[in-house]
């Protein structure tokens, strides 16, 4: 009798363990291109590797591979931007997605500041967030998954437009696939030295690739959000910001210590305070536009340009704000 109940269960848990598997993904047909970001820039980018010796540029594409390999997997076509280490130019990144009707973007990167113990996932959407709401909805499914797999759940995250870092037109591969659901993420920062060696190992980028993986299946099983042309409701006023390259100076390794000091001369209603805090709040913003802590830096500076009897420019913060700025919490 035991042995006939041994063997019940044992065709019960093939028959569950079938049906489990043959439940179809909602990414079966979909057209997804996969942009591991930059390719062969060793020579010239030389702020683009990490304190052990570790580029972006190979971290990208180990994950946009095995991202490849598991999305195929679920029935998907996928088209890839680039099998090696080359350079690719960002017009021809985009390209692909827009002539092969492409039903999703992702750009794959990594990233780097001047503070080494910086570490949380960033990812970017094209334009205004109520006019892309596909990117937004996109964007937070992405910044979700990453937080669940390569932080434990326990991490700031940004989800950011990409006009927070290219102030004039944001980043050509979004701004090229504009109107299909796209992001670009930076899953984490390879300018930290312990990430930095969890980066070099496959089985962390298995684990980045699925975070992928979860966010699109989790995207394509809901209605997708509509994407309006850009700037058709709202156009919001260009914020110089360090650039790459920018962030790795001594100034920006204040981003933080910025904040923190304009938030204590908040307390204090005097001329001097108010003036020397909107100089620190600028100036983290401007270090670290994409940060978690950035749209507190133009919301505060919101206040103070009220306090200073700048009305109209106020506006433009908390427009700024809501616009380029995602609340929302991450599940842990």
């Amino acid at each position: 009798m035991k042995n006939i109940l041994n063997l019940i269960f044992f065709l019960f848990t093939i028959v569950s363990t079938g049906i489990a598997q043959s439940k179809p993904s909602s990414l079966g047909g979909k057209i997804i291109c996969v942009d591991a970001g930059h390719g062969g820039t060793a020579l010239t980018d030389s702020y683009r590797v990490g304190p052990g010796g570790e580029r972006e540029e190979w971290i990208n594409l180990r994950v946009a591979k095995i991202l490849q390999k598991k999305l195929e997997e679920k029935g998907a076509n996928v088209l890839m931007t680039r099998t090696t280490d080359d350079t690719i130019a960002l017009y021809r990144r985009a390209k692909i997605a827009v002539d092969n009707k492409a039903d999703l973007f992702v750009s794959i990167h990594h990233n780097a500041t001047a503070d080494t113990k910086v570490n949380f996932p960033i990812i970017y959407f094209h334009g205004n967030g109520s006019e892309n709401l596909a990117g937004v909805a996109l964007g937070k499914e992405l910044a979700t998954t990453i937080t669940k797999y390569l932080f434990e759940g326990n991490s700031p995250v940004s989800v950011t437009s990409d006009f927070t870092i290219f102030p004039k037109a944001g980043a050509q591969v979004l701004r090229g696939t504009y109107g299909i659901p796209a992001v670009l993420a930076e899953a984490a920062f390879f300018s930290n030295p312990d990430e930095e060696q969890k980066l070099k190992q496959e089985n962390y980028n298995e684990k980045e690739a699925q975070a992928y993986i979860e966010a699109l299946e989790a995207f394509f099983s809901k209605p997708i959000p509509k994407i309006i042309p850009e700037n058709l409701k709202v156009s919001v006023t260009p914020f110089p910001a360090f650039q790459e390259a920018e962030r790795m100076n001594e100034t920006a390794l204040r981003w933080h210590q910025d904040f923190e000091d304009g938030e204590a001369l908040l307390k204090n209603h005097d001329t001097t305070s108010i003036r020397q805090a909107y100089d620190l709040f600028t100036r983290s913003a401007r270090s670290f536009p994409d940060s978690y802590v950035a749209a507190e830096c133009h919301a505060n500076r919101a206040v103070l340009l009220r306090m200073m009897g700048k009305a109209e420019e106020a506006k433009q913060e908390e427009l700024r704000v809501k616009e380029f700025y995602v609340k929302f919490a991450v599940n842990k």
